[in-house]
């Protein structure tokens, strides 16, 4: 069996490279997958252009998402998530500037799980990590089935 997945979008290359070193440094025991914007995201999530053999029942178990990007920024991402029975209950982590703040906290309305302010601080992302795991495990039900 395959570890499980976190998905990982970042238009910024810097930005990207310091969330993958840092799960990395941190031993996070999961294979990792990077998009550098929306639309690569949604590309992945629902198994489209280049991902399209990509099974679409491996949803990853997290993905943390980039606010500000061109193209789709990380809301519509979200939200296009958050209408489709597949990616539903996965869990998202907004990835935040300071002056982001204030949208990422809006999100929550639309289905946001937490918010990590840039850069990563591990500490908070592994808190927020295992609140989310925790309410994932006791009170969500995939809609396919108990």
């Amino acid at each position: 069996m395959s570890k499980p997945t976190i998905l990982v979008v970042d238009d910024d290359p810097d930005h990207l490279e310091l969330t993958l070193t840092i799960l990395q440094q941190n031993g996070v025991p999961h294979d990792i997958v990077t998009a550098c914007d929306g639309l690569e995201a949604l590309d992945y999530l629902f198994c489209q252009g280049m991902h399209i053999n990509r099974n679409p029942d491996d949803q990853p178990e997290l993905v943390l998402l980039d606010l500000g990007m061109p193209r789709m920024n990380g809301l519509a991402v979200m939200q296009h998530m958050r209408g489709d029975p597949r990616t539903f209950f996965v869990p998202v982590v907004m990835l935040t500037s300071a002056s982001e703040r204030s949208e990422a906290v809006l999100a929550f309305k639309g289905g946001l799980n937490s918010y990590v302010s840039k850069p990563l601080d591990f500490r908070d992302f592994e808190e927020k990590l295992q609140q989310i795991r925790e309410y994932w495990r006791t009170s969500n039900l995939s809609p396919l089935g108990p």
